[in-house]
């Protein structure tokens, strides 16, 4: 089928929408490459994938395929009704149709502001008990929203998606708040918690997308008609691939932006001035996106907070002496059910998580999520929703047990 570009759009995003793979959509488009950005406007060609063929290997039962390819018993026989399944012989061929996952926010492909906007809307109709607030745009004036789950006494906070190379955070965390809700309205559990009761204790304010604009540029590329198009270039030395992109759309790097001995970390980066990481920027909250997160915990008066980045599996849990007693028995429970590492660092200042436990002397947790070179492959995402969903659990209940 015909597709036209639109502004914005990647192959991962097109593949997405029409649940077909890369692979196929660059095989039914010759001309495309997978490192070079789309135009809109251009006609590409989607080629049809709603099934795939599975070989029967010995020892299969058709109730195990299906579980496999997580589709009912009914869609398998009813995709091969053409077939004699009473024997299931090793070597036959079954047709596997692509399964509807039945999931509001969808990790496979680019996360940006765009389905971050759209996913918050769903969610808010599947689950009304949600609330979304915008408190605060970034230097393009793009919506930096927030999203609260529960209404209990102890609030947490969690933000993602500040450094812009590092958006993979974005879909992890707002797929949790959708595991999160959805547990709780049907009276589930999530990993081993009953979320309804647990909800009922803690109340999570989540900011999925801190630095939108960033996320945008290294997702997307960089547009000729960006407003700022010569500046980024003259910052990211000429090059016009901006994949490795943490800063702000102003080349400044929000988790250097909190008044946390800023002027120690400006020293110690030593940065002459905006570019694709570093940069603390002319002043402490100089820059919308921070100013919007700091007054918004200024508010809300949070009393656990914690950050997600990528990469290491590592969690911070210090800050310069000032954190609490708990702090690190809290750190050690979320590295238990992440595999990650607790660690007391030393030598940074001026992060959100710095800046949270100076101010408020309370537990604040930087979360390096994964391990691998930023940003991490979207393949991964799996496996790093196995490791964060458990994590922020564990925030909430351990939130919960500091109020009691």
């Amino acid at each position: 089928m015909p597709y036209v570009v639109q502004p914005g759009d990647t192959l991962l995003r097109i593949a997405r929408t029409f649940n077909v793979n890369t692979e196929a959509l660059l095989a039914a488009n010759p001309g495309l490459h997978a490192a070079r950005p789309l135009f809109p406007g251009l006609l590409l060609s989607v080629p049809a994938q709603t099934a795939f063929i599975y070989r029967v290997q010995s020892g299969d039962a058709l109730l195990g395929i299906a579980g496999k390819f997580g589709l009912s018993l009914q869609a398998l026989l009813q995709a091969n009704r053409h077939q004699d399944l009473k024997k299931l012989l090793p070597g036959l061929l079954l047709t596997i149709p692509c399964p509807d996952s039945g999931r509001i926010v969808d990790g496979r492909a680019e996360y940006g502001q765009r389905e971050l906007a759209a996913d918050a809307e769903a969610l808010l109709k599947a689950y009304p008990f949600l609330q979304v607030e915008r408190i605060g745009a970034s230097v393009m004036g793009k919506p930096i929203i927030a999203v609260r789950l529960g209404d209990g006494p102890a609030k947490v906070h969690v933000n993602a998606g500040m450094h812009a190379n590092e958006w993979i955070t974005t879909p992890l965390l707002m797929t949790f708040l959708e595991d999160a809700a959805k547990a709780a309205s049907f009276g589930q559990k999530l990993c081993g918690v009953d979320m309804r009761s647990l909800l009922q204790q803690v109340t999570l304010w989540a900011v999925p997308l801190v630095n939108p604009d960033g996320a945008e540029l290294v997702q997307e590329g960089l547009r000729p008609d960006h407003p700022h198009a010569q500046e980024l270039l003259r910052w990211n030395r000429g090059s016009d691939r901006f994949q490795r992109w943490k800063a702000n759309i102003r080349g400044v790097d929000l988790n250097d932006q909190f008044p946390a001995f800023w002027e120690e970390e400006q020293a110690r980066r030593d940065a002459d001035g905006p570019g694709p990481r570093d940069y603390p920027g002319p002043h402490p909250l100089s820059e919308p996106e921070a100013v919007a997160l700091a007054e918004f915990t200024a508010e809300q008066q949070f009393d656990l907070a914690v950050a997600l980045h990528t990469q290491g599996q590592e969690i911070y849990w210090n800050y310069r002496g000032y954190e609490p007693v708990d702090a690190e028995r809290i750190a050690r429970r979320l590295a238990r059910e992440s595999g990650y590492k607790p660690v007391k660092l030393t030598g940074s200042d001026a992060g959100y998580k710095d800046w949270f436990i100076l101010q408020y002397r309370k537990p604040g947790y930087t979360v390096e999520v994964g391990y691998g070179l930023n940003p991490l492959p979207i393949e991964a995402f799996p496996d790093l929703n196995d490791e964060v969903r458990p994590l922020l659990v564990a925030a909430l209940e351990a939130a919960a047990s500091l109020v009691l």
